[in-house]
């Protein structure tokens, strides 16, 4: 089975890309083995020719043709000459055809001259560099012994004068002295030099030039890379090379699929997966290597907010601009296409390194199109944010298009509740409409929450629910075996979808557009199932369909951003087996099965990020000991590449990839680690807090670009937790009264959630037992509480619409 990356990279067509206009030709073009690729002076076009010349090295091999060749390389840069196929044939027999001297006879020969040098006694240990330097030993002083004239030259009459000497032409038999120097000058002078006599007794010589010990490669995302081993030397071992301690030669994988003849790595796609280290050495020779440091850049791609405003005169104003890229864009704004000037004007400022355009009190004057527009050393990005300012009496189709369309049933939070559905609007705290319990579907005329077995009184139970799009909401009602569907625009539950018993979980597939859905058959969980919903954006009666997974206990989908838009694979994890098992999404068929069984790891959840690829994966606890520590899984080769330092606990990924943060059982900490541009794996800082984190978020900083706030609950007291990921700062707040005891939240997800209001919003939300909290993220204060919202522990966030 072929094993590829599970993401690939998609940006918007107004991505202008720099590499696109600026790399080389050849930098994209691949000519196989024997030519290489040249820029044509007259066309500007890449064009592939025969190979100039070969690297030095003598790793002896004969042609099809019957003749014989220092290298590999010279085999194929001969064929392109001629212009016929020739390759390589296994078998040095071609050497000595019509020679009465075989292959086997010369073999004989060396190992004789070999055994008539004095032993070095050694301890016993067998090592084959060790074995390799006595061998060197035996060969100079049999070099030394030979070169009568002390010439470093081996010539005919050397040879041949040491055969009479010794009497060696008795005991030679079909071969003589000077078949050494009929069959191993490969440059044809006349002689042998110290080079080609370690090469006919197969004596390796390596060499790394100090400087060579660490390359540095940074090639643009969807480029092909190569990676070339600067180890060189006599007889020089196949080139080995390893990803994460993983050996890379021996793996079928859809990207990393040709290794050269010269030994090189070639990444014939690369994406942000496969930034990181890279080793090389020689076969049998690990302490010789060299390590390749990969970085992958990335255009930048950019998001503004809001597309358009209305404002009147003046009330204040504020132009939001995010943009990822790697290397960290750099934002600068336009308007109506000319430059701002921030600086000069008390009426404008620029915050957070240009992420928000301020406008302190908005003039008539000031309404034009913003351009924010996103560079670094490998592409640009722009994109306009319109305002309007204008009196509300004039009632502008911008203004209405703003005022009444905008805010009707976008940019708010929808909480499911034991009284139903719930829209609020957080800045001004309005609840903006109530679905009730005793609601009707609109398909079938059923109630929203109808009254259940043993449920009294009558209530809503939900679990699970997920934003499609900001066209609809799905939601989990599982003590009635069933899944709704909210229309955004309509406000109203438009279809009811049958599942199996007790539907958990769901999460959106937005690359294929589709909903998986985990239930458990009852509440102790004995017949659990995986299903799936197809083409949930699309207005239609929906089924759920069933996969071929069973005990199922969970279940893993990575999540897409601006850079990465695609996800290829979701993982599976059954019933107390000591695995994950890796899904095709677009046909939901398992891929391969990635055992765990060596670190004993049940798995219970996973966390990934794209930069290097890795998975985080916890593993269950057992009561008998402590927490095990998480492992991590190299998304390139799907191998497990061991613990995580001794972190314990479930991972929770910032949006961008670059931040790991997990609040670890062991040491009641927040221990953030971060992945480098490079690749690079590394622990940041550990944050305290003794408390039990419920749930986890990220959000972005209002004061920095390119930065994150941690947002935690907590599962037992009242506390909120606020911690500044580059500076450490930390803030708590208390008095948000008492989250739902977890016997009250049965559904395996955290009994006190935290919900943002997406990229570029500064509120938050988080239930208690019978109320709910909205908070001001930008200034890490509570803004308001709403009454009678019980176990309001399902929510999703709907953006503009």
């Amino acid at each position: 089975m072929r094993k590829t990356d599970p993401f690939i990279r998609s940006v918007g067509t107004k991505s202008q890309t720099l590499s696109d206009q600026d790399t080389e030709p050849c930098q994209r073009t691949y000519c196989g083995r024997g030519r290489q690729c040249v820029l044509m002076a007259e066309t500007g076009r890449a064009e592939c020719v025969c190979q100039e010349k070969c690297r030095p090295s003598f790793v002896p091999v004969c042609g099809s043709d019957g003749r014989f060749y220092e290298n590999h390389c010279e085999v194929y840069r001969t064929a392109c000459l001629e212009r016929r196929r020739i390759f390589v044939v296994h078998s040095k027999d071609c050497f000595f055809k019509g020679n009465a001297c075989t292959m086997s006879e010369y073999n004989k020969l060396k190992s004789m001259l070999l055994d008539m040098q004095p032993k070095v006694l050694g301890n016993g240990e067998q090592d084959q560099q060790k074995d390799m330097e006595a061998r060197r030993g035996l060969v100079d002083t049999m070099f030394k012994y030979l070169d009568v004239n002390q010439d470093g030259l081996l010539i005919a009459n050397e040879l041949e004068k040491i055969s009479m000497k010794e009497h060696l032409e008795d005991i030679l038999l079909e071969c003589t002295m000077q078949d050494l120097l009929r069959y191993d000058d490969y440059n044809n002078d006349g002689h042998l030099s110290l080079h080609e006599f370690y090469t006919a007794f197969q004596v390796v010589q390596l060499s790394l030039a100090e400087e060579q010990l660490i390359s540095i490669s940074t090639v643009t995302v969807g480029l092909s890379a190569v990676l070339t081993c600067a180890i060189q030397g006599t007889l020089r071992p196949p080139i080995i090379w390893k990803r994460n301690g993983i050996i890379l030669n021996f793996l079928d994988l859809e990207d990393i699929n040709d290794f050269g003849d010269d030994g090189s790595l070639y990444i014939t796609k690369v994406t942000t997966i496969h930034m990181g280290n890279y080793s090389c050495h020689a076969y049998g020779y690990e302490d010789l290597y060299q390590t390749h440091v990969l970085q992958v850049n990335v255009p930048p791609v950019i998001l503004v907010y809001p597309e358009t405003q209305a404002q009147e005169p003046g009330v204040s104003a504020s132009l939001h601009c995010h943009a990822d890229g790697i290397p960290n864009p750099k934002l600068l704004w336009l308007k109506n296409g000319m430059d701002l000037q921030p600086r000069s004007s008390k009426q404008l400022s620029l915050i957070a390194n240009g992420s928000e355009l301020f406008i302190g009190s908005v003039r008539y004057e000031d309404t034009g199109a913003y351009t924010c527009i996103a560079k670094n050393e490998v592409g640009v990005d722009e994109d306009i944010s319109s305002l309007f300012v204008e009196d509300s009496a004039k009632k502008t189709l911008a203004n209405i298009l703003w005022r009444e369309e905008g805010l009707s049933v976008g940019n708010m939070f929808y909480v499911f509740s034991d009284e139903g559905i719930t829209v609020l609007q957080p800045s001004e705290c309005e609840i903006r409409r109530h679905m009730k319990r005793t609601e009707r579907i609109v398909a079938t005329y059923e109630e929203m929450c109808p009254k259940g077995e043993g449920v009294s009184p009558q209530h809503c139970v939900w679990s699970s629910a997920v934003n499609i799009r900001d066209k609809y909401i799905y939601v989990t009602q599982p003590l009635q075996s069933r899944l709704l569907v909210v229309d955004i625009q309509a406000q109203k539950v438009v279809q009811a979808i049958a599942t199996d018993p007790y539907p958990v979980k769901l999460l959106y597939d937005k690359s294929h557009d589709q909903v998986w859905v985990l239930t458990w058959g009852d509440m102790e969980r004995t017949h659990p199932t995986l299903q799936v919903i197809p083409q949930v954006s699309v207005g239609e009666v929906h089924h759920a369909i069933h996969t071929t997974f069973q005990r199922v206990n969970n279940f893993f989908i990575p999540a897409t951003n601006l850079i990465i838009t695609h996800v290829r694979f979701a993982f599976v994890f059954l019933k107390n087996e000591p695995a994950v098992h890796k899904i095709d999404l677009e046909t939901l068929h398992r891929v391969k099965t990635i055992s765990l069984k060596n670190y004993s790891c049940i798995p219970v959840s996973m966390a990934y990020t794209h930069l290097s690829g890795f998975y985080f994966v916890q593993c269950q606890s057992n009561r008998r000991r402590q927490a095990p520590p998480q492992l991590l899984i190299d998304s390139v080769t799907d191998a497990v590449i061991g613990p995580n330092h001794n972190i314990t606990g479930r991972a929770y990924i910032s949006p961008d990839g670059r931040y790991i943060v997990t609040p670890d059982l062991q040491s009641s900490k927040l221990v953030v680690q971060t992945v480098s541009f490079q690749g690079e794996l590394s622990l940041n800082q550990e944050i305290n807090w003794s408390l039990s984190v419920s749930d986890l978020i990220f959000q972005r900083s209002f004061t920095e670009s390119n930065q994150h706030l941690v947002v935690a609950t907590s599962a037992s007291g009242t506390e909120l937790l606020f911690a500044d990921l580059s500076s450490g700062h930390t803030e708590e707040l208390k008095s948000l009264k008492e989250p739902l005891a977890p016997k009250s939240w049965p559904w395996d997800g955290p009994n006190r959630v935290v919900v943002s209001s997406g990229l570029f919003g500064q509120y938050l939300v988080t239930p208690s037992v019978e109320s709910l909290f909205v908070l001001n993220g930008k200034q890490r204060t509570p803004h308001c509480e709403v009454s009678d919202i019980k176990r309001g522990n399902t929510v999703v966030w709907v953006g503009e619409v």
